[in-house]
């Protein structure tokens, strides 16, 4: 199957910001959301309990910093996100909880321009799983590794696959039988179809390799239920 372009995920996200704004019942399809959340907001301030600069890469409606500045308050705060509509939400809702300064940008974290050695903390929330070849994770990562200050952590929350064929099978049939339990058969086929066309995302075991690979000094799992992960890197 041909995958969504970058345009074309754009324009989903464009006519999806109410339901993104709402963490608690906007995101029925994603196991553990709200802990995942708490767990990888946690990490980093435990990790950067001084930190000043916060980038949020694929930021949505802005839950992931807003959960961060509820544990470092006033941080600096860059937003990045494909949908302008996403991108307002965000900013409106971050600009009242936060003295810090606030940027939003329109873009691609692969192509946007962003400061070498300045962020404390970035976070990517449900994000990661939109980049495609091994090039491309590779260079993205490597990107991501240079825009942290030295001690700095990236923490991702996202969709992951297993790297053993038949234990990946088995793992997705169950999250088939969980949306099916929330939302029927239609749901469930309505869910998978959406991943198979825009989504190709990549192990916990790939991703941290990869984090090893471009540089980061400690890498850790934070939790994981099914084909959903919370892990991150420290610089």
């Amino acid at each position: 199957m041909k995958k969504s372009t970058v345009t074309e995920i754009k324009e989903r996200f464009d006519k999806d910001v109410e339901r993104f704004s709402n963490l608690e019942t906007g995101q029925v399809a994603t196991i553990d959301a709200t802990i995942s959340l708490e767990l990888i907001t946690e990490a980093s301030k435990r990790i950067v309990p001084h930190a000043t600069n916060v980038l949020d890469i694929g930021c949505g409606a802005g839950n992931y910093t807003l959960m961060m500045l509820s544990k470092v308050p006033n941080l600096n705060c860059t937003l990045v996100d494909l949908s302008l509509p996403m991108l307002i939400r965000a900013y409106e809702r971050i600009s009242v909880k936060t003295s810090g300064q606030v940027s939003a940008l329109q873009g691609d974290i692969r192509e946007v321009s962003l400061p070498e050695n300045h962020f404390d903390i970035i976070l990517a929330g449900a994000v990661l799983h939109h980049l495609r070849d091994d090039e491309d994770w590779e260079a993205t990562f490597a990107k991501i590794f240079k825009l942290l200050k030295p001690g700095g952590c990236l923490m991702i929350s996202d969709l992951v696959t297993q790297d053993t064929d038949l234990l990946n099978e088995y793992i997705w049939q169950r999250y088939g039988e969980y949306l099916e339990g929330i939302g029927g058969e239609e749901y469930r086929q309505k869910v998978l179809d959406y991943i198979e066309k825009e989504d190709t995302p990549r192990s916990i075991n790939y991703q941290l390799d990869l984090m090893k690979k471009v540089g980061f000094s400690k890498v850790e799992i934070l939790h994981k239920n099914m084909c959903f992960g919370a892990f991150g890197g420290i610089k």
